[in-house]
């Protein structure tokens, strides 16, 4: 009769329990796994354009170092007007926030010398190289270091995170972003066909 009783108990409290369950899911598309989603994408897009460097013809370039600039123009609007807004007095260290608007400042110089430049040009590779060690070095400072603070912070992750995608939407509409890219590994090959039955 005991063990009745316990399974009675445990049956009356798995309904209480499902609700405590949502959160958990909805923590999975919180802000800060949508920011992190964000840097991984765009850190495949500098080691893509690491590997094709040499090899691809120039519109493959121009057309990847366009597509991470607008990646990360979108982010970088996103973490201004949403996520560090939220954390400014919700989190101990605002200098933090501060050096990453700085470090956002700077991104942003690199990206429209970018987009003025063509893949031929001078320090076309180097600047975005170094933009991408820059975007890297931020990264690793923003989740080391701002994102622990934001889970501690009384703020809703969750409603962010519903936030951020909805502004995503917008953003994507207005910068003309693809949800995804399409690889650049197979065109060089598909080219190189091409010019061998042109000849």
């Amino acid at each position: 009769m005991p063990r009745t009783a316990a399974n009675k108990a445990t049956t009356t409290k798995a309904p209480a329990r499902a609700p405590r369950r949502a959160p958990a899911k909805a923590s999975s598309n919180n802000v800060l796994n949508i920011l992190k989603e964000d840097h991984k994408k765009v850190d495949k897009m500098f080691e893509q354009y690491e590997k094709m460097k040499d090899k691809a013809d120039d519109s493959d370039k121009q057309m990847l170092v366009e597509r991470a600039c607008a990646e990360l123009t979108m982010h970088t609007r996103i973490e201004e007007e949403i996520f560090y807004p939220a954390l400014r007095g919700a989190i101990k260290d605002m200098d933090l926030l501060d050096e990453a608007q700085v470090e956002h400042a700077t991104a942003k110089n690199l990206i429209q010398e970018l987009q003025s430049m063509h893949p031929g040009d001078e320090l076309y590779d180097a600047k975005f190289t170094v933009l991408g060690e820059y975007v890297r070095h931020h990264v690793e400072e923003e989740e080391k270091e701002i994102f622990p603070q934001a889970k501690k912070a009384k703020v809703d992750l969750a409603g962010m995170g519903e936030e951020v995608r909805q502004r995503k939407e917008e953003l994507r509409m207005e910068l003309g972003i693809m949800e995804e890219m399409p690889e650049m590994a197979a065109k060089p090959k598909a080219s190189a066909a091409k010019r061998k039955t042109v000849h």
